[in-house]
């Protein structure tokens, strides 16, 4: 007998289908954690320091506890007192190549702070907004009075926000453990080998480029609910984040207790870009805060607490150097990566990131990086979006770029001279990476002609006319594999006619429940409405990564297949026993396992039934039906593309308006290209948004944020950005049977940099070589006014 399932017609895998999720959302019914409501819960507001730099010398609580409704007010001190330990949160990354090892080598000499934060301060506050008590209350409300009530004295200390203020003679001291501010201090290649290049060369291009720092600003605030089982001493948090597995570890490791007493569940989450994956003070305190009251205990942040408390992005200042020949051909290339860490040592990736993808595509024979880590008395900074990638690519395009009006040739014609040619994969960079594909100069190529790049001048000549300044700008890019060198995949197939899809991963609008449906339905022959997809829950598979880097798909994908694989060998042992033949004499296609010459056939969900039923069977199949895999290393994959921008400057105002932004991106095979697609338009506005708009600014010397509301911080609109002409191509990879490299992070990458070489190329022509992010109005015009005034502040 054969279940009726309603097969796929043709393959699911490259299927341009909507979304799963999307009709859930639209309608109102995603279900984040401010949406959860736990029976006898409390709730949590956290006091606040209101200093960048501090000692506290008292904290008073007895008013507080004295509020009507008041559960709880506890500090750091009590914290401390139930034995528990601060956030260690691993900033130091396993290696791009070998996962045993860490990118960073700590030495007697030169150590690596890797410090643990408390989730309450004690002793001293390091920047403003830093939580210094908790108060646990029956209502939002009754403990919002209550936190106001708490009297904090505090000795203000001098502070410093400034990543190079921070490293100058007599700057307020951090930590003691990072003596000069300096968290990190590392350098990778032949320096002298460098030098001797550099000084060789016909042309150096010198720049000093800032990588300003923005937020994250996902659109769902970060909220948590801790909960205590007295009985069964288990811990259990409800949070957004981005893997639950990696929370869970995290937060027993805060606890002091083995990670099965913790039970982490993540629901939806609307938007976390990167800032979500590390721990966050309030997630452990909630927790705590719980099994001290004996009740469920809530906490939801508003916008103001996450301008001042969710992790930050970028901050890095990289001073660089490129040699090149009489021909133009790069010989070497410098760079100084300064990077502000802030308050506390939450990430190193973005470093590790920006030194492994620094050469980008180009062929670039030797380089010398050195990546320091600077501590300062701001929000920690953390991986979003592209994580180092996109700063590094910024830097290269720049370079290229001014080099290119110095040697007097064409700036696409330059960097088809240095491109990586396809005929030399693999390619091993000069920061140890090896290239296993990509179309560098094919991408380039495409890209400029769906821009129209030969009919920039003309255009350029038409907005003259108008009083406007049209720039073109361009920019090539590559993407790293790494990120978390874990995952887990477990399927099971029901006897009811349903397939469970566990993963270890974590969408947070990369449309999982979708294409990771369309891979294991197109590999089993299902219905993707037959499979119930799982995740968020550490309690439903024993380990997972989570999601970031571009991982996902390439390390849960590739195990989507293995699984698949494996559970088609099992049923097809079981169906070999109830058709009576030969295990190798039956086929499988569309779903079916088929005898040969017979019209007997069987579905996954008739073999379900008999693996729980069928006593002919062996001990080792007669159990339920499901495959489970893991994977521990790396799968390489290099995500590239090119971008071109062009950009309309008025003169008399300092305005930019994007005109016209064209991409090519080969994120591998695309599983879902409408998913696909907008996940590039996504990273691209973001890319953009930086570029023209945003900057996450503190008060030299108080350490205050200037840029703490959205009427203060620039987030860029819909209407900000024309049509993105978005192509997608692939250059196959052999790293993974799907064929996947990414496309999360291939919009943002490459984006900021062709923005700013189009607004940069716009004003050239007043003598303007570079400017720095973010290219606003107020900035533009001043570097306007600035050359037309015949001050060199501008011709850097």
């Amino acid at each position: 007998m054969v279940t009726n399932v309603s097969a796929p017609r043709g393959p699911l895998i490259g299927r341009a289908m909507p979304r799963f999720e999307d009709l859930r959302f639209v309608r109102g019914s995603g279900n984040y954690t401010d949406d959860i409501s736990v029976p006898d819960q409390a709730y949590a507001v956290f006091v606040r320091a209101p200093h960048a730099h501090a000692r506290i010398v008292s904290i008073d609580t007895s008013a507080a506890r004295r509020q009507r409704g008041v559960l709880a007010v506890l500090v750091g001190e009590d914290y401390v007192g139930d034995g528990h330990i601060g956030m260690a949160h691993l900033p130091n990354p396993a290696d791009a190549n070998d996962v045993t090892i860490s990118t960073f080598a700590s030495t007697p000499e030169r150590k690596i702070l890797d410090q643990l934060q408390l989730p309450l301060a004690v002793g001293d506050v390091r920047f403003v907004g830093e939580a210094v008590a908790v108060v646990v209350a029956e209502s939002v409300v009754a403990a919002r009075e209550a936190a106001e009530a708490v009297a904090v004295e505090y000795e203000v200390l001098p502070a410093v926000t400034d990543v190079m203020d921070a490293l100058a003679k007599g700057a307020p001291t951090i930590w003691p453990e990072a003596p000069g501010n300096v968290a990190l201090d590392c350098a990778f290649g032949d320096r002298a080998a460098v030098e001797t290049a550099i000084k060789d060369a016909h042309l150096v291009v010198d720049a000093t480029i800032r990588n300003q720092r923005t937020i994250s600003a996902f659109m769902e605030p970060r909220a948590a609910i801790g909960s205590y089982d007295a009985a069964g001493e288990r811990y259990t948090l409800i949070s957004g984040c981005q893997g639950a597995h990696r929370l869970r570890h995290a937060l027993a490791g805060c606890l002091k207790v083995p990670q099965e007493r913790v039970h982490v569940i993540c629901p939806d989450v609307g938007g976390a870009f990167g800032s979500r994956f590390n721990i966050y003070p309030e997630q452990v305190a909630v927790v705590w805060a719980a099994r001290r009251v004996g009740r469920p205990v809530k906490w939801t942040g508003d916008r103001s607490e996450a301008f001042l408390t969710d992790y930050t992005a970028r901050d890095v200042v990289t001073r660089a150097r490129l040699a090149f020949n009489r021909r133009g051909r790069m010989l070497a290339l410098a760079l100084e990566l300064t990077a502000n860490v802030g308050a506390h040592t939450v990430s190193y990736v973005p470093l590790s990131n920006g030194y492994r993808v620094a050469p980008t595509v180009y062929d670039v024979p030797i380089a010398w990086v050195r990546l320091r880590g600077v501590m300062t008395n701001t929000v920690p900074t953390a991986p979003f979006r592209g994580a180092g990638r996109p700063e590094a690519t910024t830097v290269m395009e720049r370079l290229i770029d001014i080099a290119a009006k110095r040697l007097k040739i064409d700036r696409a014609e330059l960097r088809r001279r240095n491109l990586i040619r396809r005929d030399k994969l693999p390619h091993r960079t000069a920061t140890g990476l090896t290239y296993d594909s990509g179309d560098f100069a094919g991408n380039l190529a495409r890209a400029l002609e769906a821009a129209d790049w030969k009919g920039f001048p003309a255009r350029r000549r038409e907005a003259k006319k108008r009083g406007r300044l049209l720039g073109i700008g361009l920019a090539n890019y590559v993407e790293t594999p790494v990120g978390m060198p874990h995952e887990r995949v477990a399927i099971k197939v029901s006897p009811a006619g349903r397939i469970a899809l566990v993963v270890g991963t974590q969408s947070s609008g990369q449309g999982h429940e979708t294409s990771f449906r369309q891979v294991v339905a197109d590999r089993l022959g299902v219905d993707p409405d037959a499979i119930d997809f799982v995740s968020g829950d550490s309690a439903a598979l024993a380990s997972g990564g989570g999601t970031h880097s571009d991982r996902s798909m390439r390390l849960a994908g590739s195990l989507m297949v293995e699984s698949s694989r494996a559970m088609i060998d099992k049923a097809r042992r079981i169906a070999a026993v109830m058709l009576e033949v030969a295990e190798g004499d039956i086929s499988f296609a569309d779903g079916l396992f088929v005898a040969p010459n017979s019209n007997r056939r069987l579905t996954l969900f008739d073999i379900a039934r008999a693996a729980e039923d069928l006593l002919a069977l062996a001990d080792d199949l007669r159990e339920p039906l499901a495959a489970e895999a893991s994977f521990t290393g790396r799968i390489p994959a290099y995500p590239t593309g090119a971008a071109v921008c062009e950009a309309e400057v008025d003169p008399d105002t300092g305005a930019v308006e994007i005109r016209r932004y064209t991409s090519i991106d080969d994120g591998g095979q695309p599983i879902n290209p409408l998913i696909l697609h907008g996940q590039v338009h996504g990273g691209v506005a973001q890319g953009l948004g930086q570029a023209m708009l945003e900057a996450s600014v503190y008060e030299p010397g108080s350490g205050q944020l200037l840029s703490a509301s959205f009427l203060d911080y620039g987030m860029p609109r819909a209407d900000h950005f024309p049509h993105l002409d978005v192509e997608l191509t692939e250059d196959p990879t052999k790293g993974n049977a799907l064929r996947v490299k990414g496309g999360g992070e291939a919009g943002i990458t490459p984006s900021s940099a062709a923005l700013m070489n189009a607004v940069i190329d716009a004003l050239f022509g007043l003598g303007i070589e570079h400017m720095d992010m973010p290219a606003t109005p107020q900035r533009v015009w001043q570097a306007i006014r600035a050359a037309r005034d015949g001050s060199n502040s501008s011709r850097r």
